[in-house]
């Protein structure tokens, strides 16, 4: 976390499961950045990160710039090191 909050970079995660649901597992893991519910899946879809049976989802990691363009898209979890140099190398 501190590498993106130096690079000025808010992380959060998309995960099916309901805010309830998010709250207990946030907590049992320590996350210390939001997760939003995205319980019909829509936001999944719409950054293709539905597993090939349409219902799991594979993580990916996006990096949208503040123009809104995407600045760094990958399947499974990348180093933070290469997300921060995508965002970064974005700013003006």
């Amino acid at each position: 976390m501190a590498k993106f909050q130096r690079a000025g970079i808010q992380p959060f995660g998309v995960n099916p499961a309901g805010v309830d649901g998010h709250v207990k597992y946030a907590t049992k893991l320590g996350f210390n950045f939001p997760l939003l519910s995205d319980p019909d899946r829509a936001i999944a879809r719409a950054y293709q990160a539905l597993k090939d049976d349409g219902h799991g989802i594979q993580r990916t990691v996006y990096v949208v710039a503040r123009d809104g363009t995407i600045a760094f898209a990958q399947r499974g979890a990348p180093p933070v090191d290469d997300i921060v140099a995508a965002a970064t190398s974005r700013k003006s």
